[in-house]
């Protein structure tokens, strides 16, 4: 018998998952939600390509993007075809001199290099051109893909959850989840053992997580069993650089990966070259993928230095404006345009406020505009209507990059500025950044079976947070700074008749130092959480927000 508890059910509830099958699915250590990869559009016609392509030897060249999850993609298509081929390449074009997706000069390239077959993953579904010349010149394309698609898709065999005529009950897998329904469909035409894709899980639970797609439905499934894998320690790169950024080896959690592995593998397409993460998590040989992951590391050591600096910068161009704009266009001439959308990110959180940052991009007159949104605004909608103003764009709702003449950018700014503002007078609370509570706690709920009937939510996630609580009226003690610049504190928190629980707040200590000084009851939201320290496990309470 399942004996779920309350609060869980609860939270479960208010997320929309009530009926009891949908509730034991959820948090199943072995889910069973996913779905027949030929029920993709085009998916029989792109692998029986793939496989006639296979058995007549021509050459395949594997095209895709420079972020987690295209190295992820690329990786897994490596991997698979390697049980059939040997005849295969990869192509990643650069951030900086090519920009997102398949482009006319790479084709050229990639057919002088022998290849008569592009497969591209997470990306080419809006190619319509680029695959024109590519067919003109002699090459056949697959495309797989997961982005939002416009009026004029690629005119070539297309494997997309999100085109209008397909029927996959599910349109929110991650790219790489799209290459491994094209492995599960290559597996079963040519025979191969279920094994071979069960080593590729680990690969699509990080760019699950990293693409910050639904962890939901098909994509939790998918999750969870890639997680046990990365667990396993079987992908070789990946364990030497689970060990050298200092996490625990076998207690990965999708928090570790959205923190601290996609990071690394993002920086190296944001800084350096994507082709170093496909290096990492494809190699057997110990001094390749040592070496790799040593610049990984290197690289996102580099990386962090160089977005603070920009942060900041940015930052004292929004101070230095008369008022903070309802959308906030930034125009960072001397930003690294490789750290543009990170530094977006944290601007959008630190104001509440959708923001662009254009840099310059593309020749004299061009920039390149990388954009984060706030809930409540969908910026792919949003920007689509100016899309006659941009050279390339694309992106979803909350995340959002184009190309544009420099000439463009005051009547983009106006126009953002002006929908955004008539948004907000429908709608006073746009920009609010309130905590969303989950429920509500006392003292004595606080303990280590409560925190592991939590994590039986996980893998948390996009669309699966893990779950904030209130604790009311907690008078704080024993109050410790920490970090270099007192940016961490740990108290301990009492209803006033107990021995205190111990509470940590990471970051914004300097935020509430007042608060906690007046040592009056408190208003904590965070999550109750297992601390393992010296071989004891005791509970702590980690903070999002105080309120008195």
């Amino acid at each position: 018998m399942n004996i779920i508890h309350p609060t869980i059910r609860e939270i479960l509830k208010s997320r929309g998952i009530s009926e009891e099958s949908d509730i034991l699915e959820f948090i199943s250590e072995k889910p069973k939600r996913t779905y027949d990869p030929f029920l993709l559009k085009n998916m029989e016609a792109g692998v029986d390509l793939l496989l006639s392509s296979i058995e007549q030897n021509k050459k395949i060249c594997i095209y895709g993007d420079y972020d987690a999850d295209g190295v992820t993609s690329i990786s897994l298509m490596l991997q698979i075809l390697a049980h059939l081929t040997n005849n295969v390449s990869y192509y990643i074009p650069s951030r900086f001199d090519e920009g997102y997706g398949l482009n006319k000069e790479a084709i050229e390239l990639i057919k002088a290099d022998g290849s008569q077959l592009i497969l591209t993953v997470d990306c080419g579904s809006v190619s319509y051109e680029e695959v024109e010349y590519g067919k003109n010149i002699g090459m056949e394309f697959i495309v797989t893909d997961h982005h939002n698609i416009n009026e004029k898709s690629a005119d070539c065999i297309l494997i997309n959850p999100k085109q209008t005529d397909c029927t996959y009950p599910f349109k929110h897998l991650s790219g790489c989840g799209v290459a491994f329904k094209v492995a599960q469909a290559i597996q079963r035409k040519a025979g191969l053992p279920k094994s071979v894709l069960t080593e590729l899980l680990d690969l699509v639970a990080i760019a699950t997580i990293g693409d910050i797609v639904p962890l939901i439905d098909e994509n939790r499934t998918l999750t969870k069993y890639g997680l046990e894998i990365i667990n396993s320690k079987k992908r070789p790169g990946l364990h030497c650089l689970i060990e050298g950024t200092g996490l625990v080896p076998g207690k990965i959690k999708s928090e570790n990966i959205a923190y601290i592995i996609v990071p690394h593998l993002n920086a190296a397409g944001r800084m350096l070259d994507a082709k170093v993460g496909v290096t990492l998590l494809t190699s057997k040989d110990q001094q390749e993928f040592s070496s790799a992951a040593a610049l990984l590391m290197e690289n996102n050591r580099e990386r962090k230095r160089i977005q603070e600096e920009s942060f900041c910068a940015c930052s004292e161009m929004v101070k230095s404006a008369h008022k903070v704009d309802s959308f906030l266009l930034i125009d960072a001439k001397e930003i690294h345009e490789g750290i543009a959308g990170i530094v977006a990110g944290k601007l959008k959180d630190e104001y509440g406020r959708p923001v662009i940052i254009v840099t310059p991009s593309g020749g004299e007159g061009f920039l390149k505009g990388t954009g984060r949104s706030i809930p409540g605004i969908n910026l792919y909608d949003m920007l689509k209507k100016y899309e006659d103003l941009f050279l390339k764009f694309g992106g979803h709702s909350g995340a959002c990059g184009f190309l544009m003449k420099a000439d463009f950018l005051e009547k983009l700014r106006n126009s953002l500025i002006e929908e955004t503002e008539e948004l907000y007078r429908s709608r006073p609370d746009l920009f609010q950044q309130e905590t969303v509570i989950d429920a509500i706690l006392r003292q004595e709920d606080l303990d280590i079976a409560f925190a592991m009937e939590i994590e039986k939510l996980a893998p948390f996630g996009c669309q699966n947070e893990k779950p904030v609580f209130l604790l009311e009226s907690i008078y704080p003690s024993e109050i410790n700074y920490m970090g270099d610049n007192k940016q961490h504190v740990r108290f301990a928190g009492s209803e006033g008749k107990s021995n205190g629980f111990s509470c940590i707040l990471f970051q914004k200590a300097q935020d509430y130092s007042e608060l906690l000084q007046k040592g009056v009851a408190l208003n904590l939201s965070g999550y109750p959480d297992i601390n393992h320290w010296n071989g004891n496990s005791k509970i702590q309470f980690v903070l999002k927000g105080i309120t008195c």
